[in-house]
Formats: structure tokens, sequence, C-alpha cells
């Protein structure tokens, strides 16, 4: 019996959880979460992509509204709101946005259980962005945050910016992205006497590309290209067989190289069915390797969506796999206001009707 006892030495990081307003790096749209959660270089008229990366805000995007509201795991519920306009004497496309998180009410209780009534928590960010067009194929953006995160009694907030580049070829039909999210500072701290949290940065590339002869556009994004080891170092490749400490680490002194790699690819592709309807998938590694059993790893990391496109408004549907307890599904509409309203003179004065070519 003592020969058979195990024990396991657990030497676990992840990338999550290291940070503050982690919250901002959850997809924006249920489009953004069919694509895997990340998509920088998607030209595709949707107003949520320029949340991703502002350079690819653009006349296009003029008065698009877009609005989600769900329910994620846990009855979390998860608000966002993106909005674009396109000021022509300016000769700069802004966008505007709101991302919400409420994690509801809370029992607050001390270390016996003795109830002192309740609580509640919830995360927000708003954002300001512009783009601004360069030469022919490129676009040039930067997006401003106000992010607060409330938790029980302490509170937190911070300002951050997204620098973003987009370059569009529309003959060859591939858009490539660069952009630098979540740059700032806390204004705020959770707790004063600590030192500053870190803020939840990330350099990302992106690259799309659409067939000609084929309605097929396939997409890779490259992130948290800042720092090499992603990986989630797994306790149980290493462990201790017996009660003296012999230890197999056949799976901890392996260098996991093409896990390593993958970690920091996320795959995507649409497929166009006639001129209204798209399927969407994605396949984010990170997240199958960070989220997923080892015996049951089922479908995580994968997502799947649809989108139809119609004159005044666009319909968006994702289901999203992060773990074998359940997908998480999303709805969500974007609206053409322009065509939606009529604001009369006072529309023709702030080019309220006009309408751009997507891409010029």
């Amino acid at each position: 019996m003592l020969f058979a006892c195990s024990a396991s030495i657990v030497q676990a990081q992840v990338t999550g959880g290291r940070f503050a307003m982690e919250f901002l790096r959850m997809p924006n749209s249920p489009h953004i979460s069919a694509l895997g959660g990340i998509s920088i270089a998607n030209p595709e008229s949707d107003i949520s992509f320029a949340l991703q990366n502002p350079a690819l805000m653009r006349p296009g995007l003029h008065n698009q509204l877009g609005l989600n509201y769900n329910s994620y795991y846990a009855g979390i519920k998860v608000m966002n709101l993106n909005y674009g306009y396109n000021v022509e004497k300016l000769k700069t496309a802004f966008v505007f946005g709101i991302q919400y998180l409420n994690y509801g009410s809370f029992e607050q209780t001390d270390n016996i259980g003795n109830q002192f009534g309740t609580f509640k928590a919830s995360d927000y960010a708003i954002i300001l962005g512009a783009s601004r067009q360069y030469k022919e194929r490129w676009r040039y953006g930067a997006s401003l945050k106000w992010a607060n995160s409330s938790l029980f009694d302490k509170r937190a907030s911070a300002i951050l910016a997204d620098i973003g580049i987009s370059y569009h070829d529309t003959a060859n039909l591939i858009t490539v992205g660069v952009v630098a999210k979540n740059i700032g500072f806390m204004v705020r701290k959770y707790n004063p006497s600590n030192p500053s949290e870190p803020l939840p940065f990330d350099l990302q590339i992106g690259i799309s590309k659409r067939f000609k002869h084929l309605p097929l556009r396939l997409m890779a994004t490259a992130h948290h290209l800042y720092e090499w080891d992603i990986r989630y170092n797994n306790p149980a490749d290493v462990e201790t067989t017996s009660l003296f400490g012999s230890q197999d680490t056949s799976g901890a002194n392996k260098s996991y190289f093409v896990d390593k790699l993958f970690r920091h690819l996320n795959f995507a592709a649409e497929l166009t069915l006639g001129k209204r309807l798209t399927v969407i998938a994605g396949y984010n590694h990170l997240r199958r390797g960070e989220l997923s059993i080892k015996d049951k790893p089922a479908l995580a990391g994968f997502s799947f969506g649809a989108s139809i496109y119609l004159n005044k408004f666009q319909i968006h549907y994702a289901r999203s796999y992060y773990h074998v307890a359940g997908p998480y599904n999303e709805f969500g509409l974007n609206f053409a206001m322009n065509k939606l309203f009529n604001v009369g003179k006072t529309g023709e004065k702030i080019n309220w009707n006009a309408d751009y070519a997507d891409w010029q």
C-alpha cells in the first residue's frame, strides 16, 4: 500500500488570470466568436471588426450599429454595442463601442458561513477609435478605452489604447492586419497598497485570403507575439510515482515545440452560400490547450456560426466550445441606421444618409 501511494508535483501556469481587466480579451460580437475569438484582418462589412483592429474602421461602415446581449456561463450577462460613423470633412472614420459584463448577485458571507446580505460584480469598457486612409491600400487607426471593474468592495479603473494598421489588396483579395492591444496603465488599483496590476497587452498579426473563383475566405491570426512560451505547464507531465519521490519526467522534459507554436495561432474560414448567407468555422488552439480535459477534449477550442446579410440589417450567430461542460451560444444584430431611419434636413447636414463604397 505504501509503495502504491502517489502524488503530483504542481508546476502550473496559465495565460489567463494573470492580468487585470481580462474581460477586454473577450470577443465583442457573435461574428468574432464564431471565428475563434480573434479576427484583426477580416474585411467583411461588420462593424465589430473595427473594435478588433481600429484600422478596419472605414467609410463603408458608416452609420452601422451592432448590438448583442447574451447569457454567458453561470448566468453571466454579456452586452456589446458597436457603432461607426464617417466624417467626410475630417477624412476620418470613427468607431464607438461599449463592452459590459454583469456577473450577477452574490451572497456575502464570512469564513464560517454567516450571511451579511448580497453584493454585485461587473466590468465594463467604453471605447472610442478613429482611422484614416494612407495611400491606396493602407489604413491606420487607434482607439482609446476606459475600463472599469467592480468586484465586491474593490474597484479598479484603467486607460488603455489599441493601435493598428491594415493593408487591403482588392485585386488579390488579401487583407493583412497588425495591432497592439491594451497598451495602458491603471488609474485606480484594486488595492492601493499594492503595485499596479498588469494589463492584458497583446501583439497580433493576421491575414485573410478570399479566392476569386471560390466563395471561401481563409484566415489566420498570430497572437501573444511578445512571449514565446504560453503553454500551460500541466502538472500531469511531472508525477511522483512512489513514496520515495521517484519521478516520471518523460512528459516534462519534452520541448512541445509544435504545441507552443500553435498556441499562438487562431484559424478560421468563411464560406458564402449565395449572396446572403455565410457559414463560419474557427479553431483556437490556446483555448483547447487550456480548457479541454485530457481524457475527453471533445470540441473544446472549436467554434461555428452563420451570418445573414440583408439590405437593412445583419443577423449573426455563434456556437463556441470552451469546455466539455457545454457550448456558448450567441446572437447579434447589425443595423444600417441610415437605411432604417430618415432624420430629414439634419441628416443631410451630417451626411447621415451617405452611402460609401466598402473598400475603395
